[in-house]
Order: C-alpha cells, then structure tokens, then sequence
C-alpha cells in the first residue's frame, strides 16, 4: 500500500511537470522566442550543459558551494543550538540576535560580503552561512527540547553507553527535525547562492544566469535555471534515503 502511494504521487508529480511543459510549448506558438522559446531549444539547452564539461563544471561549482555553507551553518548552528539549551542565559542574548540577523535579506548580505572581503568564495561562504545559521540553530534547538524528559530517564534507568544513548535516543529524536531543516535550508540556499554569484563571481550557475541576461537568451537562462532545479531534487532525494535509513524504524512498526 505504501509504495503504491509513492508511485501514485510520482505519477501525479510527473504529469504535472508534463502539464506545465504542454502550457509552455502553447505559449511558445503565440509569442517571440526570447519571451518563451519553444520546449526543444531549452532541451537541446540542457543537453548541452550536461555533456560539456567546461559549463557542467559551473554546476558542481555552484553545487559546491550551496553544500559546503550549509555543512558549516549546519555544523555551527548545531554548536550553538547545545549552548543555549545548556544555558537559558546565554539563550536569552545570544537568540535576540539570531533573531535580527534572520531578518537581514540576502541581498543586504551580498553587500556586506562585498565591502568586508576580497576574495569570492569566502564572500559566498559567509552569505551562505549568515542567511541560513539562525534558521539551523533554532531548529535544532527545537527538536533538543522536544525531546520528552520521561523517555530520557527511562532509558538512563538502563545504564546505557554513550553510543548506546546517542543511538537509541538522541538520533531517532534528532534526525526528522535535522532532515527538515536540512530541506528548508536547501531551498532558501539554492535561492542566495544565485544572488551571491550574480555580483562578482566569475563561475556557477548565477553567473551563467547573468551571462544569458546580457544575451537575451531566454532559453539559457530557463536551461541553466534547470540545473539548479535538478540539484536540489537531488539533494531532497538524498535527504529521503537518509531519513528511510535512519528511521526504518517506522516502517517497522507500520507494519506490525
């Protein structure tokens, strides 16, 4: 029953990116190709990214850094999530300010990144990291919270090692609200990283989105749009598998 639903949604999921191609080739009939070019140049498009290896790699690069400022906000924001559950005063200065920070657009940050350093990478680095911090930090925190004081003591009334408590515990609490941040952040990240490269970068996906505005090549742009689209799809089916491993518990207990 469950992987017939899962077939059922892919089904529905695949008919309406079907749908949405069909309205675009319609609106390709009635209007000029550099407002909606036909579906096939932007296949041929993508094809072309995809078996070049000199614009694919502006695909891994900006695949790059999207991972790599979410591991560090991830890694941070989980530091900082313990601190203040530890310390109810630390979390009484330290949360007012992630609060500020969170409502600083990206934008904002791509300035500041710009005025402050010199080299890209550490620019879109620390945007990556200041717009997706707060957000990591208070899901974590969270989800150490929810976790119920009961169960804890009961499972410390075991003795057990700490992997043991960390594995029985810890993680089945843990990981769906760290999977659900992870996602939104992917999200929020795939979106800053496109405004980060767009000023001042010389390689990724925004600056190719920068280039085929300067060309006024609609194709282009919808082309390597989709790249980042399909990064991200990937990326949430790996969230997907990583939660199915972790909590296979669940289906276990589904059944039974």
């Amino acid at each position: 029953m469950m992987s017939f639903g899962i077939s059922k949604r892919a089904i529905q999921a695949t008919a309406s990116l079907l749908g949405l191609a069909v309205v675009w080739q319609i609106a390709s009939l009635f209007f000029p190709p550099f407002l909606f070019p036909p579906v096939t140049a932007i296949a041929k498009y993508v094809w072309e990214i995809l078996s070049s290896w000199t614009l694919f790699v502006d695909v891994l690069m900006t695949s790059g850094r999207i991972f790599a400022g979410l591991m560090g906000a991830f890694v941070l924001g989980g530091v900082l999530a313990l601190l203040l559950y530890a310390s109810r005063t630390l979390e009484n200065y330290i949360s007012p300010v992630l609060t500020f920070l969170q409502g600083i657009p990206a934008l904002s940050w791509v300035v500041i990144a710009i005025i402050w350093f010199h080299g890209v990478e550490f620019r879109i680095f620390f945007i990556m990291l200041m717009t997706t911090l707060p957000a990591f930090t208070f899901q974590i925190l969270g989800a150490i919270r929810a976790m119920s004081k009961d169960l804890y003591e009961m499972v410390l009334s075991f003795r057990p090692r700490r992997m043991q408590m960390f594995r029985m515990l810890f993680l089945p609490t843990l990981i769906p609200d760290i999977i659900t941040a992870w996602r939104v952040n992917l999200g929020n990240a795939a979106r800053v990283v496109v405004v980060a490269e767009l000023v001042g970068a010389t390689g990724g996906v925004g600056y190719q989105l920068l280039r085929q505005q300067q060309l006024f090549d609609m194709a282009g742009a919808i082309a390597w749009t989709l790249q980042l689209v399909l990064f991200v799809l990937v990326m949430q089916q790996i969230l997907t598998f990583l939660e199915n491993h972790f909590l296979r518990y669940r289906a276990v207990s589904e059944r039974a």
